[in-house]
């Protein structure tokens, strides 16, 4: 029985050598660290949040949006930006107001607070950028997303159109 309470370092070595092949827990554990180094750069940039600078660069690079068109934009939930951005407004990071055409609408817009929070988080959030394109070439980082575009298809994929019920049962 004593066998069984023991670690095999073997296995587990394995185990982890497999586990590296799960691309649905590497993405994840990516994405962890993606946004955890984002928001230490953040920090020396100024300590916005990812979603804060996310928006502000948006908005820096576009002018007004709406919360929908910031979501487009980022590729994140709606209610995550409708959270975050009565705070970015307190702040004075942000103005929001009603759409003139559609009042259901509300238009954000960058205020000279946020202007300035841009400019002082821009130039460390470059030299990532510049980092990873010294990881990568850009034909790389072209089929890297190419990649991902095929699998975020994948994932969006219905269930059903992946496991039929008759063939569980």
């Amino acid at each position: 029985m004593t066998g069984d309470q023991e670690r095999d370092v073997k296995r587990i070595k394995a185990r982890i050598e497999q586990a590296n092949t799960n691309l649905f827990a590497r993405l994840a554990a990516i994405y962890a660290a993606s946004r955890k180094q984002a928001q230490d750069l953040l920090q020396i940039g100024g300590g916005l949040s990812v979603v804060e600078w996310r928006t502000l660069w948006d908005l820096y690079e576009v002018g007004p949006m709406t919360i929908r068109d910031l979501s487009l934009t980022q590729r994140t939930d709606h209610s995550q930006l409708s959270r975050a951005l009565p705070q970015m407004r307190k702040k004075g990071l942000v103005s929001m107001r009603q759409a003139a055409k559609d009042g259901r609408q509300t238009i954000v817009t960058l205020t000279d607070e946020g202007r300035e929070a841009y400019r002082l988080a821009a130039p460390v959030m470059g030299q990532r950028r510049a980092a990873l394109g010294e990881t990568f070439t850009p034909t790389e980082i072209e089929d890297l997303i190419g990649y991902l575009d095929r699998f975020e298809a994948f994932v969006r994929r219905p269930a059903e159109d992946i496991v039929s019920k008759e063939e569980i049962e």
